[in-house]
């Protein structure tokens, strides 16, 4: 990625074979932001995206949830499923993270190998 992000709101594009999705975004960029992150809540609308990360837990979270590890080109290194009190093993070459709700991301076409776009406050981010 060419610059950092900032805490906020974007969106998440991810572009398929037939068409794009573009998912509502929060954008976690600061440590506290990332420490934060959807605990204690009982969903999302769309994802956030963690950055930097290359792990996650779930402990005290309240819902299961989709973790997908980007790279630093943000392409999709693997997609997880994890139930709430797990710690998610490090991926050495995760650069971010994006949680969502359990069963999201398939239906975003989201998987191993897919690149996608964070488009943060109108401007697009490499």
């Amino acid at each position: 990625m060419g610059r950092r992000l900032r805490d906020g709101r974007g969106l998440l594009v991810v572009r398929g074979e037939a068409e794009s999705v573009s998912v509502p975004l929060e954008i976690a960029a600061s440590y506290r932001a990332r420490t934060k992150g959807l605990l204690g809540r009982d969903g999302i609308e769309g994802a956030i995206l963690l950055s930097p990360a290359n792990s996650v837990h779930t402990f005290r979270m309240r819902i299961p949830i989709d973790v997908a590890y980007l790279d630093r080109h943000l392409v999709v290194i693997a997609v997880r499923t994890m139930e709430p009190g797990r710690l998610g093993m490090p991926r050495v070459r995760a650069r971010h993270v994006v949680e969502a709700e359990a069963g999201a991301m398939a239906g975003w076409g989201l998987r191993g190998g897919v690149r996608v776009e964070v488009l943060a406050k109108g401007d697009a981010v490499e």
